[in-house]
Formats: C-alpha cells, sequence, structure tokens
C-alpha cells in the first residue's frame, strides 16, 4: 500500500499547511485571512439558495469547466461549480479513497451511482480512471441487468448507495447467480448502520466501506474508510478542516463527543466555503489508523439535525431505527418511516416487510414493536407489508415520509 505523503503527516505538518490553506480560503471568500478559524463565521444551506443559481462563485464564471446540483427536495436546489483545478482535486481525493478500499490499476469498478447533476456517479468514475481501474459506468437502474453484468463481467469494486446495493443482491439471488468476484464495496450518500453493512456484507460477498461526501464542499471523497482499518472515514485533512460543534450553541464539543459536522474547504477556487454546517451528527478521532494514516476519522454518521423527529418527548433519528430493525430476525432490511399528526401529538408508523413470504406476521410484528420499545424508548405502530411492499430506490432511499 502507498500513501501520500500527507496522509501520513504529523499532526504539527498537516496543521500549519491548514493554516496556510486556511488564510487563502479565507480572503478568495473576502474575509479577514488573519482570523481565528473560530471567529469566522458559519455557512449554511440557505446561503447557497439565498444566492442561487451561482451568487457564491468567486471565478469568473468562464472558468467553470462542469456544474453539479443537488435534486432540491428539500426546497431550492444548491448549485455547484467546478474550475479544472477543482475537478484536480476531487479526482485525487477520490482515488485516494478507492485506493484505500484496495482498488488499484486493473481492478474493475461497476458504478452504480447515477451519472448527471448528482456528484456521485461522475467523482467514483473519475477517481477509479485515474487509479487505472477499469470503469463499468452502468449508473442507477435496470436492477436485474445490473446484476447480470456483475457476473458476466467479474467486477471486483460496486460503488453505489447502500440501500440500492440491497436492491441489487436481491436481484443477484433472483436470477440464481452465485458466482461473483465482488471483493469490495464503496457505499455513501446516505446515513447506514453497522447491521447495514454485516448485511451487505453477507448476501454479496464483500467487504463493505463508506465513502462520506456533499455536493457542497466537493462531493464524495470528503472521507473515506479504509481496507485495513475500517473504524471511521479519513478526512483529506489537506483539502477539508474539519470542526464539530454543538448543534443549538455552535461552540465546539469535547473530543471524541457528537455533534454537528462543520467543513471549511482549503483548495475550492469556484466555491470556497468556510465553516459549512453539514447538518450531519457525528465525531471525530484524531487517533493514528492500523493503516499508517494519520488524518482525522469521522464516526459513522449517526443522523442529520433536519432529520430528527420528536416523538412524545423522545429524540429520534431514522437511523436508529434501522438499528433496532435488524436485530429482529426474520425482517428484511427496507423500511420507511411514515409521520403523521392526526391531532396535537406526532404518530409514527414504521413500514417494514419480512424477509421471506409465509412468516408468522402478527408474531413478527411484535418482535419488532418490542425491539423498536426497547432500543429507541418510544412506542410506534407497525405496518408489515408483502416481500417488496417498501419502496426500492435507485439513488439514496426515502426513509422518510412526513405527512404532517
Amino acid at each position: 500500500m502507498i500513501l501520500d505523503a500527507i496522509e501520513r503527516a504529523s499532526r504539527d505538518e498537516l496543521e500549519t499547511l491548514q493554516r496556510t490553506r486556511l488564510r487563502e480560503t479565507a480572503a478568495r471568500r473576502g474575509l479577514d485571512p488573519g482570523a481565528e478559524l473560530r471567529d469566522l463565521p458559519f455557512t449554511v444551506k440557505d446561503d447557497l439558495r439565498a444566492a442561487y443559481p451561482l451568487g457564491l462563485i468567486t471565478v469568473p464564471h468562464e472558468q467553470l469547466v462542469r456544474i453539479h446540483a443537488s435534486s432540491g427536495t428539500g426546497g431550492k436546489a444548491t448549485v455547484v461549480g467546478y474550475t479544472r483545478a477543482d475537478l484536480d482535486v476531487w479526482t485525487q481525493v477520490m482515488a485516494r479513497a478507492l485506493a484505500g478500499a484496495g482498488v488499484r490499476a486493473g481492478t474493475r469498478v461497476h458504478n452504480a451511482y447515477g451519472y448527471g447533476l448528482f456528484t456521485g456517479g461522475l467523482g467514483f468514475h473519475q477517481g477509479a480512471e485515474r487509479l487505472g481501474a477499469t470503469v463499468v459506468p452502468v449508473s442507477g437502474g435496470l436492477t436485474a441487468r445490473q446484476a447480470t453484468l456483475l457476473r458476466d463481467l467479474r467486477a471486483q469494486a460496486l460503488c453505489c448507495t447502500p440501500s440500492y446495493a440491497l436492491h441489487i443482491a436481491q436481484a443477484v439471488r433472483e436470477a440464481g447467480i452465485e458466482d461473483l468476484a465482488l471483493e469490495v464495496g464503496l457505499f455513501g450518500a446516505e446515513p447506514w448502520t453497522e447491521g447495514m453493512r454485516a448485511r451487505l456484507q453477507a448476501e454479496l460477498g464483500l467487504v463493505a466501506l463508506n465513502v462520506y461526501g456533499l455536493s457542497e464542499i466537493v462531493g464524495p471523497g470528503v472521507a473515506a474508510e479504509c481496507l485495513e482499518g475500517r473504524d471511521g472515514s479519513h478526512v483529506q485533512e489537506d483539502h477539508f478542516l474539519i470542526e464539530v460543534i454543538d448543534p443549538e450553541t455552535g461552540g465546539p464539543v469535547a473530543p471524541g463527543e457528537p455533534g454537528e459536522l462543520v467543513f471549511t474547504t482549503l483548495t475550492k477556487e469556484a466555491l470556497p466555503l468556510i465553516r459549512y454546517r453539514t447538518g450531519d451528527i457525528g465525531t471525530v478521532t484524531l487517533e493514528p489508523c492500523a493503516c499508517g494514516r494519520t488524518t482525522a476519522r469521522m464516526g459513522p454518521v449517526q443522523g442529520r439535525r433536519d432529520d430528527m423527529l420528536i416523538v412524545r418527548g423522545v429524540n429520534l433519528y431514522p437511523s436508529q431505527v434501522e438499528h433496532a430493525l435488524l436485530t429482529v430476525a426474520g425482517i428484511a432490511p427496507h423500511w420507511q418511516l411514515v409521520v403523521e399528526r392526526p391531532e396535537q401529538l406526532d404518530e409514527v408508523t414504521v413500514r417494514c416487510e419480512p424477509a421471506e413470504g409465509g412468516a408468522d406476521r402478527a408474531a413478527l410484528s411484535e418482535r419488532v414493536r418490542v425491539a423498536l420499545r426497547e432500543r429507541i424508548g418510544v412506542g410506534m405502530a407497525v405496518e408489515l407489508l408483502e416481500p417488496g411492499g417498501v419502496p426500492r430506490s435507485e439513488g439514496k432511499a426515502v426513509r422518510v415520509v412526513d405527512r404532517r
């Protein structure tokens, strides 16, 4: 395994580089380059929406070589632009992420992330090509064909969202395919749990690794797990400065404590962002990893600040539901929350399905209700659908249906 020098740099070397690049980023954004990080203002998604489409771009528009955008499902889309240097940085960090997963020259990479305005497909594509890997640019959809191509082209790496990987696994089973060559999966774009990791590994016969990113920061590749450690995602600290803050006060949390993840871009030209509040809740450790990398590592995203539900006084993140469901034998890893307010209080229904037909549905529903109450501390209604009844997604899974 060959690491870039910066991936094994000392903490002093990393922080010295970050301070220099922070001054350059602050100046590019029109802020005081001598200010301490804690004195610089936060940036939030609403700032990007208010500047729609390209009001926060800091280079002449003629220098933009690509534009991506969010889906806009939560409101007005956020639009991001890239200079040629920005694309090179993105390619570099994605190549590091893939290399950390064992991808190398000649590895066949089945890329089932969506291509287009979504950053996933092209991010993985260009990083894999930088390594000399062989890319199969399938994109999402036509899931039965995905299974056939995995078998016929003998891909060793699978790239997609974890929920879509389960959909592919189902197609593999239904086609009776048993001889895949998969070794590793690089899954991201949505929070997922250790239970989901175990299920993916069992069903697809691979090592499942997490890749983290945001289109506003660069796309996928901001941080990624390594094959050796599998204990947190390595942040590409020469390009992105990470903080963890109390989401209510904005102040720092104690080391290792969960809080809202905040990123500052250090090398972006077109869309430099200072202290961007992601809304993602997680932890960070500075302890070196078994792989030899010395960069900070993110723990798994525990949920999003704006996804948190309050049910009869209890704070609830959708990922907690996944944790509970995956402990119940006989339940498939497909689920959805439906939130309604028939009167004064919010009511939550967990829609899920049995792993196989013919199950004792009443007993299975009761086991789900007990698991949810014991792990989350609040009673929720359970709607047990037929196998295949929970909607499948080719991209990010729609976990919460809010009818309030």
